[in-house]
């Protein structure tokens, strides 16, 4: 609060004048005195563990152009990203990812180099795919589990070099992970948090390659841009072998056809200058969250705390394909193998009647029985409905099944949905692939 006039403060700290919660007894008031021409911080304390000292999230490189956009900004871990631009609007940036080519501040994402000659042991032990058939310029999507089988985070390995990964994942808790078991084994292995230093850039849509063909310059030993495939990564610059370095990835969240570009904090503003000037005639926008989270849900495309989290397993999660068996040492594997025998909840898509909202955490019902939860929902603007992803009961997954979604206490009001297959949008995901 920003005291306009003189102000005597007093306070009890109970909720209302009737209940004494303290006994009456006054609290302390701590009060923090501003300069008349000092802006008042907008700032969250954020932990990676509750036990870990906080620091203020804080504004990604990126801000300087962003924030001569928008004001609508949420909190993204440590980073303070933008919700929608004010010029465009969540709707326009969603058709203009469909339809032209979009860019989004993506740095909250985790940034782990691992390296050393014990590094792909460390990450056969760790991650569910099979690191050593990971060819250098090549990523794979996969999951870190626990020894219960339990998705503790996701992302995206990429190898640089025969001893050199880049692990982009979105939880604090894979770097602890990481470094447990490196500890446990005695490995050789160096693991170094590159998130502060390293921020991306999310280019999507289907004119996300032409963009980057008038940007992008990589040397012969790095991979062409036009042959870098679904996964595929290369080291390049912006124009000339004297432009700005970055790291290109063909991947993203949208469902679309997409790269990212990673580059050091210092070069950020050049960098999104680089991307805009080449994106001009091309239609090309900046795209917020709100955006995004329509297109992922229509994408399937699962995140922490709503698809997994928590005792959530891979196959509950709609992750079994992340699996991959041949490697026989990854942490979980045994727990994984046993659940698959008998597994309770499946991950499905509902279409659902009406316009209203579900919220994550939702149940859902078969007449009064609940069978299970909704996980995330929005309006898709190309179908034109509600739609959502939830976990529900084996035995009611079959396309087509009728169920019932659960307002106020779940039995006064209810939602009807039908149980459809996922993706929503794109099953075989063409448009990322092409």
């Amino acid at each position: 609060m920003q005291a306009l006039t003189d102000l005597t403060c007093v306070s009890t700290a109970c909720p209302d004048d009737i209940d004494p919660i303290n006994g009456w007894n006054p609290t302390e008031i701590h009060i923090r005195i501003y300069r008349p021409d000092a802006a008042i911080p907008r700032s969250v304390a954020y932990r990676s563990l509750p036990e870990s000292t906080p620091f203020m999230s804080t504004e990604t490189p990126f801000h300087p152009r962003t924030s001569a956009l928008t004001k609508r900004f949420h909190n993204a871990r440590n980073y303070w990203v933008p919700q929608a631009f004010d010029s465009t609007g969540s709707i326009a940036e969603y058709w203009n990812c469909r339809n032209n080519v979009t860019v989004q501040d993506m740095s909250n994402l985790r940034k782990l180099d691992v390296y050393g000659p014990d590094a792909e042991r460390l990450l056969q032990l760790a991650l569910t795919r099979d690191i050593s058939r990971l060819s250098v310029h090549r990523g794979y999507y996969a999951l870190l589990c626990s020894e219960q089988g339990a998705v503790i985070d996701d992302g995206t390995l990429f190898r640089l070099a025969p001893q050199l990964f880049r692990w982009c994942c979105g939880s604090d808790e894979s770097a602890r992970q990481l470094e447990s078991l490196a500890r446990e084994n005695n490995l050789k292995v160096w693991i170094r948090d590159l998130t502060l230093k390293l921020c991306n850039l999310a280019i999507q849509g289907p004119k996300s390659r032409e963009l980057l063909q008038r940007l992008v310059f990589t040397q012969p030993a790095q991979p062409d841009l036009n042959n870098i495939k679904w996964f595929g990564c290369a080291i390049a610059r912006t124009h000339d072998r004297d432009g700005i370095p970055f790291m290109l990835t063909r991947s993203g969240f949208t469902g679309e056809l997409g790269y990212e570009l990673f580059c050091d904090h210092r070069d950020a503003v050049a960098l999104w200058d680089a991307v805009f000037a080449a994106g001009e005639d091309l239609g090309v926008s900046p795209m917020g969250g709100d955006a995004l989270e329509m297109l992922r849900i229509e994408a399937a495309l699962m995140i922490s705390g709503a698809e997994f989290g928590g005792e959530t397993e891979p196959d509950e999660a709609g992750l079994g394909f992340a699996i991959d068996m041949r490697n026989t040492e990854f942490t979980g594997r045994a727990a994984i193998d046993r659940n698959r025998q008998a597994p309770r909840k499946q991950l499905v898509g509902l279409k659902i009647q009406g316009d209203e909202l579900p919220q994550h955490g939702d149940h859902i019902f078969l007449e009064r029985q609940p069978v299970g939860t909704i996980t995330s929902a929005t309006r898709s603007p190309e179908l034109q409905q509600v739609i959502a992803m939830a976990r529900v009961a084996t035995e009611l997954a079959a396309a087509g099944t009728m169920l019932e979604i659960g307002r106020l206490d779940g039995h006064m009001k209810r939602l009807s949905a039908t149980v459809c297959e996922l993706p929503f949008i794109d099953p075989q995901r063409h448009k990322a692939r092409q």
